[in-house]
């Protein structure tokens, strides 16, 4: 299966949580710091996805994802971008969380399901770069 476009992915390090609070909540500090961070607060809940080793244990979070970054960049008005990365995995039942930022999207998958995301993906069409430990070091979306 050839896909509509051919996206480069690179996967992050580290295993990742997503850790709801109340929608009043302060930001809490460990919320913050390497790796890919995500921020999103609603009228419903605070929500963020970072490092697991970072959430506390008592915290409500579903935990053991991976991360992989698309590598673009892609312009605002470019269709199809996540459509083709998420289309093979949904064929095959499995669940993705998508978080886009101003320069560029994170899809996230269970680390249960990595080695056959992986492998659909390539099969797709797309490259899946290796793992590099510098890769995300920076990255952070803030969203309110």
């Amino acid at each position: 299966m050839t896909p509509a476009k051919s996206i480069t992915l690179q996967p992050l390090p580290g295993g990742y949580a997503i850790a709801r609070l109340g929608p009043d909540s302060p930001l809490p500090a460990w919320a913050d710091g390497p790796g890919f961070v995500s921020i999103t607060r609603t009228a419903d809940e605070l929500s963020i996805t970072c490092l697991e080793h970072r959430v506390p244990v008592d915290a409500q979070a579903d935990r053991g994802w991976r991360a992989l970054r698309f590598v673009g960049p892609f312009a605002f008005g470019e269709t199809g971008i996540i459509l083709s990365v998420i289309r093979p995995l949904s064929e095959h039942g499995i669940g993705v969380f998508v978080v886009s930022t101003f320069d560029g999207d994170h899809l996230l998958i269970q680390q249960a399901d990595g080695d056959r995301a992986m492998a659909l993906l390539r099969a797709s069409g797309h490259v899946v770069l290796p793992e590099s430990p510098a890769t995300g070091s920076a990255t952070a979306s803030i969203t309110t």
